[in-house]
């Protein structure tokens, strides 16, 4: 039984409430029970576990290199070439430990749902998919929850084989990519890990084989995900090859976008996004990774849905949920010439970033969470109100502090499925 001094509610911090949490894992009830509580959190905030739906865990190993790695004649590399480096020169065992750093660095700072888009499938040159399974490994150890989002990957740009690094990337056919789902769904820890699928993108996927990856996912009942728009590179090489946008490309191929879930659209058109929206597409957005590469900061449509828009961590260049919530605004702001338009249908804006970081998130993977309510799983986080990133708050006014002006540090506990961390304090 939980009992924090404030717990967020259906939208409000509410006093005197309690938490049961079920033998399980899941809530059991929420309410005023008037029971003596087993945990007793004072001085603090309960809220729903953050949700990372978008992830490439082993980028964590460039954190610093993508921006000053240095060539051979002094001159600098690019990001991808550093990516592809550090590809070139992982085996499986630096692979689980940057996998696991990464996962810890998470469920320090409030995230205790990650959604991996896990394309890094081999240890060698062939089809081994020997780091998939130690991606479950690394989860389960770091105690967060994982939608693995196993990613098909077939070609290393439009009409191109895949080269070098690239191959540890490959899915040789769709037949072999099922038999690798196929193996990995007993090896799930069934209570905190489940399976979706992530096209990676137009250029690694021919036209010919969205269409029935997706269908094939969606028959099995998985989630799927797909970078989508993220450079302008790639709109422009997918016009030369097909003559269409990776947008008009994805609903020629694609029927039924319900319950899909596009990675970035950063040079999408407001238009072409609003309609994927309104068929029930979930749009996921990186902006502290969108920032560090200088992709560019998509437009969303004013009042996006406040449930089929999410954040994810990316690269993991920095792993801040609370920034990445703010960071979603601050660049809608800048975009919409400081319009902005992250807002929830009362035109709340802290509570929306919320719910993009909690409920966005939540859907996009198909899971039980991002919100503290009966027959959710226990995923919580903690937040020290004696923080001083948080001092001179008040009860209207903590949400809005606490997304726009504090970081991980406030975080002092977290839970996932009724197990819970403990973290550094902040006061």
């Amino acid at each position: 039984m939980l009992q924090a001094d404030l717990t967020w509610i259906d939208g409000a911090f509410l006093p005197g409430l309690q938490v049961h949490v079920a033998a399980g894992g899941r809530i059991a009830h929420v309410g005023a029970l008037r029971h003596p509580p087993t945990r007793l959190l004072r001085n603090r905030a309960l809220l729903p576990g953050f949700v990372s739906a978008h992830s490439h865990a082993f980028q964590r190993g460039l954190r610093g290199r993508g921006e000053t790695f240095p060539a051979g004649d002094g001159s600098f590399w690019s990001w991808r070439e550093a990516m592809y480096d550090l590809v070139g020169r992982l085996d499986a065992a630096a692979f689980r430990a940057l996998t696991l750093q990464t996962f810890r660095e998470m469920r320090t700072a409030g995230i205790t749902t990650v959604g991996e888009f896990h394309y890094l499938h081999h240890a060698g040159p062939g089809d081994d998919y020997e780091l998939d399974a130690l991606v479950l490994d690394a989860a389960r150890e770091a105690g967060v929850r994982l939608a693995l989002l196993e990613a098909y990957y077939r070609t290393g740009g439009f009409g191109k084989p895949l080269e070098g690094a690239q191959r540890r990337f490959g899915s040789p056919s769709p037949e072999r990519f099922w038999r690798q789902v196929e193996r990995l769904a007993p090896q799930l820890d069934l209570a905190t890990q489940t399976l979706g699928v992530a096209l990676h993108s137009v250029r690694a996927v021919p036209p010919e084989e969205l269409g029935p990856v997706h269908r094939e996912a969606r028959r099995r009942g998985l989630v799927v995900h797909m970078h989508l728009e993220e450079q302008w590179r790639e709109i422009e090489e997918c016009q030369d090859a097909y003559g269409h946008t990776p947008f008009e490309l994805l609903v020629r191929e694609i029927d039924v976008l319900d319950g899909l879930t596009a990675v970035h659209c950063t040079h999408t058109h407001p238009n072409d996004l609003g309609l994927f929206l309104r068929a029930g597409g979930n749009v996921c957005v990186c902006p502290l990774t969108e920032a560090n590469l200088g992709d560019g900061i998509p437009t969303l449509p004013e009042g996006a849905p406040r449930d089929q828009l999410c954040l994810g961590t990316d690269s993991n260049a920095r792993i801040a949920p609370l920034e990445e919530m703010r960071w979603l605004e601050y660049g809608q702001r800048l975009r919409q010439e400081r319009r902005g338009c992250v807002r929830n249908p009362r035109g709340e804006v802290p509570q929306a970033l919320l719910d993009a970081a909690t409920r966005g998130g939540a859907r996009a993977l198909g899971l039980d969470v991002g919100a503290i309510a009966p027959g959710l799983w226990a995923d919580l986080v903690v937040v020290d109100l004696e923080a001083p990133a948080l001092a001179g708050w008040e009860p209207e006014t903590l949400l809005a502090s606490l997304v726009l002006g504090a970081g991980e540090e406030v975080v002092t506990a977290s839970c996932v499925g009724g197990r819970w961390q403990e973290h550094r304090g902040a006061g």
